[in-house]
């Protein structure tokens, strides 16, 4: 019987312990005045063991309450931070009640903190302008040397390999636009360094396979240059390199050593080469075209009178000539042709002047001579060139149109001049027609005598 009773009381004390934790009422926790019933379960025990562990279990539940972030308020946390409150999960903020960035007074109009300027990534509010920071002496972090600091844009030096296809497009516009200024300001923001020698060496290497008046252009491009992104040094150690460098150039273009004497005849003339410069490699060439080169530059020199200006040494191209300089090498080149009968050489001499918009004087000049001629040479000549040039494309359909037009709008005015032009006219045109030069609604429209009495009566 006192084995059953030791192992009941030892119960007990384990329940009791276990029940620590649960809230008692009002009267336990002051220690009530309820008298304490002397059997739990049946069993007796003595009554200064269950007051001894009400005891501990008050000391306990009070330990836990002072260790409590909430215990001003009077409530416990539950195991997963949760604020219990008369045993209901109060929700509360994840971030706590100190980072919680409300007004804690309960008090305010719901309006956005300082004026919508505030808050994570803004920089003020909207059209705010912050006037420049004047620097604090008595800043304890000031420092004397920052005042003298210059702040630069450094840009690394331009290296060999990147050089050539970094220039290359920009001279290859310039031979569009042709303006020397724009090509300057970009070499400027490039750091040429010691590559600056190789612009003019890359410039005349692209004009040398490219038309006369790029070679024009280039000239001129040399000259802005020199004294503002390279200097006479440069162009001369560059001219130098072109020299040594000629049996490559011969490959590419087989007419380089004379192209390259122009331009060094071109730029003694233009002052960007000394007058010494042809004399310093006297007796000192032994390569072929180089020597070639430099006779070619000395030959075009002795003929301006000791170097002045050579403002013509690669012609007028494009549309730089005058309207009337082009009419007087087109009649010229018509005349060279009827006299030589060489198409090749008419087609080559038309395509160096480099005026496809003008092509249709040309129509019209070979027109007027077939008409102005008495014999069947010229006749047949003419048709061949026309035949010639329409089936090489070097005279497109809208310039042969073109010369036509002019032609049956003057050829009242002819006709007053060169009588019986209107029946070679119609005949010329035949052929044409047959040959695929012109097309049938433009033969249709060559006028005749009988149409013309028609409309002046």
């Amino acid at each position: 019987m006192e084995i059953g009773n030791e192992q009941t009381y030892n119960i007990n004390l384990t329940e009791l312990d276990n029940l620590s934790d649960t809230p008692f009422s009002g009267d336990e926790e002051n220690g009530g005045t309820e008298e304490i019933k002397p059997e739990i379960n049946g069993n007796w025990n003595a009554v200064t063991s269950i007051n001894e562990a009400k005891i501990n279990a008050r000391a306990k539940r009070r330990l836990r309450k002072n260790s409590s972030r909430d215990s001003g308020r009077g409530d416990s946390v539950s195991d997963n931070g949760e604020a219990l409150k008369n045993g209901v999960i109060v929700p509360t903020s994840p971030k706590g009640k100190h980072l919680d960035r409300r007004s804690r007074s309960g008090k305010g109009r719901g309006l956005p903190k300082k004026g919508g300027s505030g808050g994570k990534g803004v920089w003020g509010k909207p059209g705010q302008v912050y006037d420049l920071e004047e620097v604090d002496i008595k800043d304890p972090n000031y420092d004397d040397a920052q005042d003298n600091c210059v702040y630069e844009t450094v840009v690394p030096p331009l290296e060999e390999r990147a050089f050539e296809k970094t220039l290359t497009p920009i001279i290859q516009e310039y031979f569009e636009h042709g303006d020397t200024n724009e090509v300057a300001e970009m070499l400027k923001d490039l750091n040429l360094g010691e590559m600056k020698y190789s612009v003019p060496v890359l410039a005349v290497s692209l004009a040398l396979e490219g038309k006369a008046s790029h070679r024009e252009m280039t000239s001129k491009l040399l000259a802005d240059l020199c004294g503002t992104v390279v200097g006479k040094q440069d162009v001369e150690k560059s001219f130098d390199r072109l020299l040594r460098e000629m049996p490559e150039l011969v490959l590419d273009t087989p007419r380089a050593p004379q192209l390259v004497g122009q331009f060094i005849a071109r730029a003694v003339g233009d002052g960007i080469l000394c007058n010494s410069y042809i004399d310093g490699y006297k007796g000192t060439v032994d390569c072929v075209q180089a020597r070639a080169a430099l006779d070619r530059a000395t030959v075009l020199l002795s003929m301006t009178k000791g170097g002045k200006r050579i403002d013509n040494v690669w012609g007028s191209g494009g549309g730089q000539q005058s309207v009337k300089h082009l009419v007087k090498e087109i009649d010229m080149l018509l005349k060279e042709y009827l006299l030589s009968g060489d198409v090749s050489e008419a087609e080559r001499c038309l395509q160096e002047l480099e005026v496809p918009h003008f092509h249709h004087e040309l129509v019209y000049e070979a027109v007027v001579m077939v008409l102005e001629s008495t014999g069947e040479t010229n006749f047949q000549m003419m048709l061949n060139l026309l035949k010639s040039l329409w089936r090489s494309a070097v005279i497109t359909m809208d310039q042969m149109k073109r010369g036509y037009e002019r032609i049956y709008r003057e050829i009242p005015d002819i006709n007053l001049d060169v009588p019986h032009s209107y029946s070679v006219l119609e005949r010329f045109v035949e052929e044409c027609f047959r040959a695929g030069i012109i097309s049938k609604p433009m033969r249709d429209l060559c006028p005749s005598r009988g149409t013309i009495d028609l409309l002046l009566n």
